[in-house]
């Protein structure tokens, strides 16, 4: 395989980031590597690789509602969701042939599957979590899934290690599916740092969840006194900074190195508890406060899962009270710098024949 197609979902940035450390090692084996994005990951890709080649590639512009049911919009937008799996099929078809592809690895792409060249789809959620027609859910993924080539699971194996907990377990696993370890674009041998501040706040997330949480940190830490701070807004078309006082600053987004030198010099980390971030805090070893995306079931599921094992502390949105968070936070365990994030490299090695 000379030429691979690389393409995460534009769901957030976390599917975006994950792919960056398998872009990184495809390129050490001198594979060509095309990425296909779009929004703010497209943003971020050019970034982290101003000199690979970037396709435009129509995400599924999902839309969270700034209040009310969740479970309500998304079904409104399955419509449209499942035309544009339609389409970046139909567009996959034509860069195979146009730019001799010879595989691809989606990561949450459901049309990006092909009977012509190898297709991995990454995923750590086989199981969808849902208050309503889990079982149909779980079928209709599977059915997707069984297209690709390969699927594969950024985890591990072993129960009481697991990040994704009933997310990729308690189901039947694909044939083909393995897994691959973390996948994080930090590394687990990054060291120390001197701790030069309290709270690391990382935004990310659709629209307009996004904004409104940053709006509620921005209130929060108006009312917390004497704390120094770091917001990075998850904003990548951009690049401003600014600060709201002596201690609290504001950046619109970070590479991957300047923001993995961030958590390692702050006390604490606040975030969604979106599953590449929590890959990252646990390659990392950090301190979380997780704040799951209203109605989001995954990422409530997965904060709930965290705290119950004792390793971050939890708490809704409606809930968040910063400074309560910060106080609670010293009674978890934190993740234990014990994953290695380097195990996915075995996973490409095979697919690439090795």
């Amino acid at each position: 395989m000379k030429r691979v197609l690389v393409a995460p979902l534009d769901w957030g940035l976390g599917h975006a980031t994950r792919c960056i450390p398998l872009i990184k090692y495809l390129l050490e084996k001198k594979v060509e590597v095309i990425m296909g994005a779009d929004g703010r990951p497209f943003h971020l890709l050019s970034k982290e690789f101003p000199d690979l080649p970037l396709l435009k590639m129509p995400g599924y512009a999902i839309r969270y509602p700034d209040k009310g049911f969740m479970l309500l919009k998304i079904a409104s937008q399955i419509p449209a969701i499942y035309e544009r799996i339609k389409q970046e099929h139909k567009q996959l078809k034509g860069l195979i042939k146009s730019l001799k592809i010879d595989a691809v690895i989606s990561d949450n792409r459901f049309g990006l599957w092909s009977e012509e060249v190898p297709c991995v789809f990454i995923t750590h959620q086989l199981r969808v979590k849902s208050p309503i027609a889990e079982s149909f859910l779980y079928n209709l993924n599977m059915r997707y899934i069984s297209r690709f080539s390969e699927c594969w699971i950024p985890d591990v194996p072993l129960p009481q290690d697991k990040l994704s907990g009933d997310l990729s377990s308690k189901v039947d696993l694909p044939a083909h599916a393995q897994y691959i370890g973390l996948l994080s674009r930090f590394t687990s041998n990054a060291g120390t740092k001197d701790i030069k501040r309290k709270l690391l706040v990382i935004l990310s997330g659709p629209e307009p969840q996004r904004t409104l949480f940053e709006k509620i940190i921005i209130e929060q830490l108006k009312q917390v006194k004497d704390i120094s701070a770091l917001v990075v807004q998850g904003i990548t078309e951009s690049l401003e900074r600014k600060k709201i006082g002596e201690h609290i600053e504001f950046v619109s987004y970070l590479t991957s190195d300047e923001l993995q030198e961030a958590i390692l010099s702050s006390e604490v980390v606040l975030s969604r508890s979106g599953y590449s971030t929590i890959m990252d805090m646990a390659v990392l070893g950090k301190k979380a406060i997780f704040v799951p995306t209203p109605g989001q079931t995954e990422q409530e599921y997965l904060a709930n899962y965290l705290s119950q094992k004792n390793r971050a502390y939890a708490v809704s949105q409606s809930q968040l009270n910063l400074q309560k968070a910060l106080t609670e936070t010293e009674k978890f365990s934190g993740f234990v710098n014990n994953y290695p994030s380097n195990d996915f490299k075995k996973a490409i090695d095979r697919f690439l024949g090795e």
